[in-house]
């Protein structure tokens, strides 16, 4: 079984609600993740020519005229997978981001490069087995109850992404106290799937079929 060594974790910043409904992305980051601290980071507007609302631009402060000058989608997307070739990705509520990163990487290169990175953390899914007793499980909620100090205006794609890393270390390290002696990333994208009362069962059913590949 072949696990990352390092994690992407990623947000976009967005026309609307999903590319289904012809959103697309105005904004992503990336936020390099290796051995328990943050090593990297991309950040980018990207134009693609679609109308950004004006409740949307209130909610990010991205404008149209800001995107005018921006780097093109496509462009943009090829720097991204460059930088996180080989990473495992993750999202805070990660079905939203991985429907954006899919359409965007399949306009940028081909359809089969769309499919890449099927599986995709979700700090979301994590939460809520890891900690049920929070307010809610919103990403700006998670972060001020745990203590994360944002680094940027929420809802900017760097700032809710170093958001999310830090959600991602927090959630491992406390996976580790846990339930794990490590926290390789098919554990955890096998946790968030799981019912929280049976966590430990599925950590033991994960290194048990990890040692019987060896």
């Amino acid at each position: 079984m072949n696990e990352p060594d390092t994690i992407a974790v990623i947000d976009f910043e967005t026309t609307g609600m999903s590319p289904a409904m012809g959103a697309r992305a105005t904004e992503i980051a990336a936020v390099l993740v290796r051995g328990g601290r943050v090593v990297g980071r991309y950040a980018s507007l990207m134009r693609t020519g679609t109308w950004v609302p004006p409740f949307i631009e209130q909610l990010t402060g991205i404008s149209n005229r800001m995107l005018v000058s921006a780097p093109p989608a496509a462009e943009v997307m090829r720097e991204v997978q460059a930088f996180t070739a080989g990473c495992g990705v993750v999202a805070h509520n990660a079905s939203f981001d991985r429907a954006f990163w899919r359409h965007e990487m399949a306009l940028a290169f081909d359809a089969e490069r769309g499919a890449e990175a099927a599986d995709f953390g979700c700090t979301l899914l994590l939460s809520r087995r890891l900690y049920p007793e929070a307010p809610n499980h919103r990403l700006g909620t998670l972060a001020s109850w745990l203590g994360i100090v944002p680094t940027g205006r929420v809802h900017r794609a760097l700032a809710d992404a170093e958001m999310a890393a830090e959600l991602w270390l927090r959630i491992s390290h406390d996976v580790q106290q846990r339930y794990a002696a490590s926290t390789p990333f098919g554990l955890m994208c096998a946790l968030q799937k799981t019912p929280r009362q049976s966590l430990a069962r599925c950590a033991d059913r994960y290194f048990t079929a990890l040692a019987g590949t060896r």
